[in-house]
């Protein structure tokens, strides 16, 4: 089980996720302050919550309050808590839930809320919240996907022509290995599996291992837009340096050759912004939806933000069939051009 006190990585993932925080606070229905739509957490209301001292809830305030800042927590003075009262007043006819000598208050809205409850760890209440929080977070990704987080890649909208662009670049590079590079059939296996080694730092067994892929699965089905399209660059241009060298040659190239375009290659400065692009997408991605961890691609890992997971799992995210559907007529345009 994901450890929300030590990963902040997973606590920001959940946090990020609207579908999720939605989800928990419907099922768990927690009461605080009702006010205007929105329920907020003074810190003694968080303390008595989760049955600490009030003193606990400030060390960890002070510890990660760059954290729970991001997600909600505030403090009010002045004007801004000159206006809470109102409204409590105004709501509940007494401002008596803060008081009238109060002149500074933190405040914590419910992500805020959640937070704490993935931090607190002298709590007995926070640590049961935190398994809760984690078996919502996992449901609402499975009913999102159908269950079919190996394919989650392929709700985005930008997948198809990825994946359609890929499959020509393929061509081009399958083709400049079969005419310009005096190998065996072997070739192919081995200068694909060296374009992932390229890209993820990961053979290609080693890729099916961390996605728990079966034996008929196709990797390029499971890559995210933003992989597939460094792919097909990789594809392309060392299908041209190698049908290039071959030429200034006067003959077919060998396998050394080969492996000195695919240095030169991946090393030009101009591969590397893209490279780490793909790296954080599919590492960070992987590990907040598919729950796999890429070792080799740790230092790549962010969190996803509210962007991300509205791209996969809002209500533009559609299944591949749906898209395929919707998208014959482009393909017969394209097949016929």
């Amino acid at each position: 089980m994901k450890n929300l006190t030590e990963s902040k990585v997973t606590r920001l993932n959940i946090l990020n996720n609207q579908f999720t925080v939605f989800e928990i606070q419907n099922q768990l229905n927690i009461e605080g302050i009702n006010l205007k739509e929105e329920i907020l957490w003074t810190k003694e209301l968080i303390a008595e919550f989760f049955e600490v001292d009030i003193r606990t809830i400030e060390r960890y305030i002070s510890k990660y309050k760059d954290e729970l800042e991001k997600n909600g927590y505030k403090v009010l003075r002045g004007k801004q808590l000159k206006i809470l009262k109102e409204e409590l007043i105004d709501s509940f006819g007494t401002d008596n839930i803060v008081g009238t000598k109060v002149n500074v208050l933190g405040i914590f809205t419910f992500r805020a809320f959640l937070n704490m409850a993935m931090l607190l760890t002298e709590s007995k209440k926070a640590k049961n919240l935190r398994s809760v929080i984690l078996d919502i977070s996992i449901d609402v990704v499975n009913k999102k996907t159908g269950g079919r987080t190996k394919y989650i890649n392929q709700r985005d909208e930008n997948f198809l022509m990825s994946w359609y662009d890929e499959e020509n670049y393929r061509k081009e590079f399958t083709d400049a290995l079969k005419k310009y590079v005096d190998m065996g059939n072997i070739k192919y296996a081995i200068y694909t599996n060296k374009i992932y080694q390229s890209i993820f730092k990961e053979k290609a067994d080693e890729y099916r291992k961390i996605l728990r892929l079966h034996k008929n699965d196709r990797i390029r089905d499971t890559l995210y837009s933003e992989v597939l399209d460094l792919i097909s660059s990789y594809e392309s241009g060392i299908a041209y340096e190698i049908e290039k060298l071959s030429e200034e040659l006067n003959r077919r190239i060998k396998p050394k050759e080969v492996d000195e375009i695919f240095e030169k290659f991946h090393m030009h400065p101009s591969n590397k912004p893209l490279l780490n692009k793909a790296r954080n997408k599919m590492a960070s991605r992987d590990l907040a939806f598919r729950d796999a961890l890429h070792l080799q691609l740790q230092e790549y890992i962010t969190p996803l933000n509210q962007i991300e997971f509205e791209k996969f799992l809002g209500e533009k995210s559609k299944e591949l069939k749906d898209r395929l559907e919707e998208a014959k007529e482009v393909f017969k345009r394209l097949k016929e051009y």
